[in-house]
């Protein structure tokens, strides 16, 4: 019986890995000529019901967008125009080169299948990709290269956990997720760094719920400054696992602290024009350009005025809201610690965790306290089974 038990579930965990996705890449630009290349790997052409033979090495395809149709080229052959032109690999291991000519964007590489169409205006690109393949790719984007294995652990983990619960964001646009900063950023695939694919075979299938079962918000930042934030601080929400608390692993690492100066002119221009800051109040006046916060806080100068420590952070693009200034001469000194929101998890405080030897899970737990880790699979399955627990 217990063989049986072990095939069950390696069945099921292989099943999850083979979970396809489809990113939208290229998202942030308005695509009007793209060139496909041979990298690695077969791959065959087709155009709606057509077949036009591999895609070989040396050679290209080009898609350009003509009202709902799109243009194909196979070299410097005109194929005609469809609704849908498609690669399929026909092995493992394959990738293309992708090459934006119109606009101009630095060339990608990306494994697995593409299916490109035209909205009316600009191309539609999306990559059908296994999701472990879409991981090494996004972990590679989001956390760079010679890191530690465990702290890869932790991205991966974060990422599926956000890939799963977010899978249909762009449902509308024809593909489950795209390839920016606010879904999560795939400029690639996994290419220089081979510990990220470890790090997310070793992981398959895990992710992060709270404590009924419910997929997490696996927000992260650069840099806390030595505090996370409150979510709410941020976008007004409260989240139940996500506290802001004491975090010293980041204290002296690379982004903890900064400094800038703003003038004055700016910041007083910035504070009358959108808050209508009472300048003539000689109290207030004297207390627009000193603000100190030593543990994190919601507003700038807060209670008095009220004023979103968030807005400042944009209008002066600050690196955090985590900031206390003071004037000197014509400019505003603002003396800062972090890099981001600062909400979540803390990459360089993880980063310095991992080389102190702590594992991935001790690490998520330091961040989301309350969550459990589970396999996502493995969890839907016994979701009928297990009182209480539910998958969204």
């Amino acid at each position: 019986m217990r063989p049986f038990v072990l095939l069950f579930f390696s069945l099921i965990v292989l099943c999850a890995n083979a979970q396809q996705m489809r990113i939208g890449v290229l998202a942030g630009y308005s695509i009007k000529r793209l060139n496909i290349s041979y990298n690695q790997g077969s791959y065959s052409i087709f155009a709606d019901t057509s077949y036009f033979g591999s895609m070989l090495p040396n050679e290209f395809i080009e898609v350009i967008p003509s009202g709902n149709l799109v243009k194909l080229k196979k070299g410097t052959i005109e194929l005609g125009q469809f609704k849908k032109v498609q690669l399929i690999q026909n092995s493992t291991n394959t990738s293309v080169n992708l090459t934006s000519k119109t606009p101009v964007v630095k060339p990608r590489k990306y494994e697995d299948d593409f299916e490109i169409t035209s909205n009316g205006k600009d191309l539609v690109i999306v990559n059908l990709v296994e999701l472990n393949n879409y991981l090494a790719g996004v972990v590679e984007s989001e956390g760079g290269g010679g890191r530690h294995l465990e702290y890869y652990k932790v991205q991966a983990v974060m990422s599926r956990t956000y890939a799963l619960k977010y899978k249909e964001k762009h449902r509308k646009d024809g593909f489950d997720l795209c390839d920016k900063v606010h879904c999560q950023a795939y400029h690639s695939m996994m290419r220089y760094t081979p510990t990220i694919d470890t790090a997310v075979v070793h992981t398959s299938g895990i992710v992060m719920t709270d404590s009924i079962g419910k997929l997490v918000d696996a927000y992260f930042h650069a840099n806390c400054g030595g505090q996370t934030c409150e979510p709410q601080y941020i976008w007004n929400e409260s989240i139940p696992y996500l506290k802001s608390f004491k975090d010293t692993f980041c204290i002296y690492t690379k982004q903890a602290r900064w400094e800038v100066r703003i003038p004055k002119v700016k910041w007083k221009k910035f504070l009358i024009d959108k808050y209508n800051f009472p300048v003539g109040d000689s109290l207030s006046a004297s207390a627009m350009y000193s603000f100190e916060q030593t543990d994190r806080k919601a507003f700038y100068l807060h209670p008095v005025y009220g004023i979103p420590l968030r807005d400042l952070r944009e209008e002066f693009q600050l690196k955090s809201t985590y900031f206390s200034c003071y004037p000197e001469g014509e400019d505003v000194v603002v003396v800062g610690r972090g890099f981001g929101h600062g909400v979540g998890l803390c990459q360089e405080g993880a980063m310095k965790m991992a080389k102190y030897n702590f594992n991935y899970e001790q690490i998520l737990r330091f961040y989301f306290p309350g969550c459990m880790i589970f396999n996502y699979d493995l969890l839907k399955y016994f979701n009928t089974r297990i009182k209480g627990i539910q998958i969204y």
